[in-house]
């Protein structure tokens, strides 16, 4: 894969209404299709030097694939499992091995620090990532998501890396699949209209990590965090939530939000809403599986719908998009593509943090942009434990 010599391929069929509704309107003959901007920008500069914070499946499997992939530049990793540090090294043509934080950037070779640890040490390597880096030459980081797992650690995150002007970066990579960026790119031209309706139906398991055990939410900041920054991404920041949850029967450690429900309320009359179902029913005890996530955009002038290809991981499956709008007639538009969500999103939440740098702007996927994403999941998560409506101004 690479982000630039892929094109969607794209057909238009008449909307079936008007095989069977006299009353439809004519569909025309050939739309002009409205052009979607999908792909990652890439920096100008390939080589900026990236030093790797952990070396486990999502570093592993995901950043150093699509780095190379995209032939940006890993000069050093580290782990506190130096033989698997050595092993991810080797695999992706890592030149330098370190068993610290502090030894990683110690050299000062280092630019863009790429973190992927466990969300309860994050915090303390981005601190310490600062302490280090300030006057060594390190630019920008890329952590993951969640930044924190509770809203004033966030903002102590966000504040430290701007007092050292560092930018700082999450790694929301929902925002990068294919449909999801291509459903926001019809939303930005006005082709939908205003939104009346966005929703996101998953019936999918996920792997839990060990760390997960240790956290006090499971599936809000592990799991819906990608649901919730992708309504932001589409509609903006909320007003209220409103939120319900139950443990999922499958997972066998203790936690009170597995299946997670939730309705978010925005001023201009818009409404989100999501079934994030991590059980999906018996599929993993013997009955038949339906896995899936689908996702739906209902505006004042058209409608998006999608599927998204990683519950089929590691298989690659591409996420989907169809629309429809009146500027085009009773059409329904399918472009598709190649690129998968995972790994090939991972282009774009690095790339966007490069581009930052080079341009003196902030990232697309800013540290102080995810704080209200930090604060919807603690709105959601305080909704559905306390039963009732959370305005988002108690957060924020």
């Amino acid at each position: 894969m690479t982000t630039t010599a892929t094109t969607a391929t794209t057909t238009a069929t008449t909307a079936t209404t008007a095989a069977t509704d006299p009353h439809a309107p004519a569909a025309t003959a050939t739309p002009t299709l409205l052009p979607l901007d999908y792909r990652p920008r890439l920096p100008r500069r390939l080589d900026w030097r990236i030093g790797c914070l952990g070396a486990g499946f999502i570093m592993r499997d995901c950043h150093l694939v699509a780095y190379r992939q995209a032939g940006f530049n890993p000069v050093a990793i580290a782990s506190r499992n130096v033989e698997t540090a050595h092993a991810v090294a080797q695999q992706h043509g890592i030149g330098r091995v370190a068993g610290t934080l502090d030894e990683l950037l110690a050299p000062g070779d280092v630019e863009v620090l790429d973190i992927a640890i466990p969300p309860a040490a994050q915090p303390e390597a981005i601190r310490r990532a600062v302490e280090l880096g300030r006057g060594k030459g390190l630019r920008g980081i890329l952590a993951q998501k969640p930044l924190a797992m509770d809203l004033a650690t966030a903002r102590a995150c966000v504040e430290q890396c701007e007092r050292a002007g560092i930018a700082l970066a999450v790694n929301q990579n929902m925002r990068y699949d294919q449909s999801v960026r291509a459903c926001q790119s019809l939303l930005a031209s006005g082709a939908l209209g205003e939104v009346v309706l966005a929703t996101i139906d998953m019936r999918a398991i996920p792997h839990w990590m060990p760390w997960s055990e240790q956290l006090h939410s499971l599936s809000t900041f592990v799991m819906s965090i990608h649901h919730l920054d992708t309504f932001r991404y589409w509609l903006g920041t909320p007003q209220r939530v409103l939120a319900s949850t139950r443990p999922d029967p499958r997972t066998a450690f203790a936690h009170r939000d597995g299946i997670n429900l939730y309705i978010l309320e925005y001023d201009s009359g818009a409404r989100a809403a999501a079934w994030d179902d991590v059980w999906t029913g018996p599929a993993r005890e013997g009955a038949g599986a339906d896995i899936g996530i689908h996702w739906r955009v209902n505006g004042t002038a058209g409608t998006a719908r999608g599927t998204i290809g990683w519950p089929n991981y590691p298989a690659r499956s591409p996420s989907t998009l169809d629309y429809t709008c009146q500027r085009l007639g009773n059409v329904w538009v399918q472009p598709r593509w190649s690129e998968v969500w995972f790994p090939d999103a991972f282009v774009g939440t690095m790339a966007q943090l490069l581009c930052a740098i080079e341009e003196q702007r902030e990232p697309e996927l800013s540290g102080r942009d995810n704080l209200q994403t930090i604060a919807l999941c603690e709105a959601v998560y305080a909704a559905a434990r306390e039963h009732r409506v959370v305005n988002l101004s108690e957060f924020l």
